[in-house]
């Protein structure tokens, strides 16, 4: 399948399944509870073999290790920017960590950030921003999940670590330990195997829509523009900006450069409303602030983003990969 149909396929995945939600939700009893099983199907059944099979196939020597630690670099000033945005003080628990969830991750993905590199830098951008994101599943599930249910909880209890780490829910952890085990012994990944990588892929994004359809409302983008603008700012100004000059001090390859620099500009991540979800934060929240992020994104930054392709391509693709 030509890679230009393979990405406008994936987009219809995210605009259709995400449309069936909103229409479906107000056939449902419950939607939190449906919206908790589909989540929980992705994270046990597909999310874990995805993850297997994506790590175990990387190749980070030469460098390439620098994509992913950019990603968790990235992340982690995202949450310490969000905790100087206005208005953070006066929300509950449930919000604050909502919003600093939603300021630390970043749709570095096929669907987004993916998808731009392709845009700007071919197939070899592709396969670079492939590997910067596979520092998210085990950032999410080591880091991101058990801030989410601190809660009330000693972080350094034994009770929390067996509710955290020992749980079908970290499937995709359990996943990502094994991948790196299995490279450690010098098991290489097998060549003529057919694996479904795409189709497990359109499965998953086509679920984690839908779910986020089912918990959205119009309501939720209204009551909080502080808390939007705070976030557009912190993606689309903060995080650029401070990627830019960081890369200004450092000598990576001009195509990592590029990568790094596309990717500072991401919105939120489909995994702040999913984080919400499992851990019962404040989702009307985690909703409203990622369309509303997705939203300034698609609308003004990615024109300006394609406007400035010449300049990004100043960055020549030269990496091997």
């Amino acid at each position: 399948m030509p890679a230009e149909l393979k990405f406008i396929l994936f987009q219809m995945m995210v605009i259709l399944p995400f449309i069936a939600g909103f229409l479906l939700k107000k056939k449902l009893a419950d939607p939190s509870v449906f919206s908790r099983k589909l989540v929980r199907v992705n994270i046990i059944a597909l999310d874990p073999l995805i993850a297997l099979w994506s790590i175990w196939g990387l190749d980070l020597s030469g460098g390439l290790f620098m994509l992913p630690a950019a990603g968790i670099l990235l992340s982690g000033a995202g949450f310490l920017i969000g905790l100087a945005s206005p208005g953070l003080i006066s929300l509950e628990d449930k919000s604050r960590k909502t919003f600093l969830i939603s300021s630390c991750l970043a749709n570095h993905g096929f669907t987004m950030g993916g998808f731009i590199c392709y845009l700007i830098a071919g197939e070899k951008g592709l396969g670079l921003a492939a590997i910067f994101v596979s520092y998210f599943l085990p950032f999410v599930f080591t880091i991101v999940f058990p801030y989410a249910a601190s809660s009330g909880h000693s972080i350094f209890s034994l009770d929390y670590f067996r509710r955290q780490f020992i749980s079908l829910q970290n499937m995709p952890l359990y996943a990502v330990i094994a991948a790196i085990c299995l490279k450690s012994c010098g098991i290489n990944r097998p060549e003529n195997f057919y694996f479904p990588l795409d189709l497990l892929i359109a499965i998953s994004i086509i679920l984690y829509y839908l779910t986020l359809g089912t918990n959205f409302s119009v309501k939720d983008l209204a009551g909080v523009k502080k808390l939007h603008l705070g976030l557009a700012v912190i993606k689309f100004f903060i995080l650029p900006a401070a990627a830019w000059a960081t890369l200004q001090f450092v000598h990576l390859d001009p195509a990592i450069e590029m990568v790094i620099l596309i990717q500072s500009f991401m919105p939120a991540a489909i995994y702040s409303v999913v984080t919400s979800i499992l851990y019962d934060l404040d989702t009307r929240l985690a909703s409203g602030l990622f369309v509303a992020n997705t939203l300034v994104f698609i609308m003004i930054v990615l024109p300006l983003i394609i406007l400035a392709r010449g300049i990004l391509l100043q960055y020549p693709v030269s990496f091997h990969i």
